[in-house]
This record gives C-alpha cells, structure tokens and sequence, in this order.
C-alpha cells in the first residue's frame, strides 16, 4: 500500500481558518490519521506548536520561532538566544514605541530566541535598531519578527528531519509567508496558498487556488497515500 508523505506545516495563514485567525478545526482529524511524520513549522512562541500538536493528537515534532528553536519530541535545540533581541526590544520602548501587545504579552512571554512586534507599530525606528544590535527584522504578515539572520525554518527542519530519520526531498511543504521560503528550499515539494505573500508565491512549486486551511486541506487530500 502506498504510504502518506510526511508533512511540513505553517499554522498562522496555513492552518487557520479563511478569515485569518483561529486554527481550521477541520484539519485536525487529517493530520491525526496521517500515516507519516507531520511536523509544523512556525514563527510562534515555542510552547504553541507544542500545544497544537498535543491536541490534534500528532508527535511533538516542532521547528518555532523561525527556527530559533527545534524539538524533535526528546530533545530542544535552541539555535539562538533572546539576549539581543530583548535589547532591541528596550532600546525600541525607551525610544517611546510599544510592542502593540498590551501589558500581558502573550505573544512574547514565552519566546526563547526572538521577538514580535505587533505589525501596527512602526516598523522603520525597529528596524533600525534592530540593524545596530546585529539582528533582522522580517514581516510574516502576522508580526514583525526580530530575530538573529541564521536561524530559519530550514535550517531548523534539516536538524529535525536528520534526529526523526525522514528524508526532507520525500516531504510535502504548505505555507504561506517569507518565512517559509527557506522551508520550501529545503522540501521536496513546496505549495503555498493562495493568501501567501509574493516572496512564498516565487518559493513554492505551486500556488494553491485556496486560502488558509482551505489550500491546505486540498493539498492533503491530493497528495495522500502518493508516496
């Protein structure tokens, strides 16, 4: 029997409902019965692919922070640390900016290797600091994400694949950001829906007709039992 290729997926605008936030409940059952490793792939905190995983009932295999961190289920690799980051991040607010996420920060309390800035706050001062403290800033089209340049979702996923023993030329990539563009160099196949960004669009093998969790569930169902 033809088995299931194994899976890389984004979660914010890939895994997520048409109307942008919220994770598509229907991709849950999917990813549950997929006959091959799925691992996801992300710019959150690293605690929420680790979540995601646990109740969708998959393996906590996890590349967060855009790379910043890895977690094959036994182990967590940590590709960078926060320390200039956190930097950036008191030099942008003595500079009278906030990071748009109120006084709680969900976003960023849990963060091990970067930051996020809400994208309604100015981009250009945060750039330019982020610039003298040797980092980068990239837009996911969710958050301003400041972060050292090394570490990226692919690099992160070859570190995963090589502990969890799949090859990344047999994996099947969705996503739909810059950020994801390094995932879609390093998979075999690369898709990216409809709603990715043009830097996505240029990476991918194929742009999706669908958006959101609708391009992922159509690639799911195309490719399955294609191995």
């Amino acid at each position: 029997m033809t088995a299931d290729p194994p899976l890389v997926l984004d979660v914010d605008g890939t895994l997520t409902r048409p109307e942008g936030w919220g994770i598509d409940p229907r991709v849950f059952d999917p990813l549950r019965e997929w006959e091959a490793p799925v691992m996801i792939a992300t710019g959150k905190a690293f605690p929420y692919p680790v979540a995601l995983c646990h109740f969708i009932g998959i393996p906590e295999l996890v590349v967060a922070e855009n790379g910043g961190v890895v977690y094959t289920g036994d182990d967590v690799f940590f590709t960078a640390d926060r320390e200039a980051a956190q930097a950036v991040t008191e030099e942008y607010r003595a500079a009278g900016y906030d990071l748009g996420w109120g006084d709680e920060d969900t976003v960023n309390r849990w963060r091990e290797t970067e930051i996020a800035v809400n994208l309604e706050q100015p981009l250009e001062p945060l750039r330019e600091i982020a610039t003298r403290h040797g980092l980068e800033v990239i837009d996911t089209g969710y958050a301003y994400h400041v972060k050292d340049a090394d570490p990226n979702k692919g690099a992160g996923l070859e570190r995963l694949a090589d502990h969890v023993g799949v090859d990344l030329d047999e994996c099947v990539a969705v996503g739909d950001s810059i950020n994801d563009v390094s995932t879609f160099e390093v998979a075999g196949r690369g898709f990216a829906v409809a709603n990715a960004d043009e830097a996505a669009k240029a990476a991918a093998d194929e742009v999706l007709d669908e958006i959101h969790a609708d391009g992922t569930l159509a690639v799911l169902e195309r490719i399955r039992g294609t191995r």
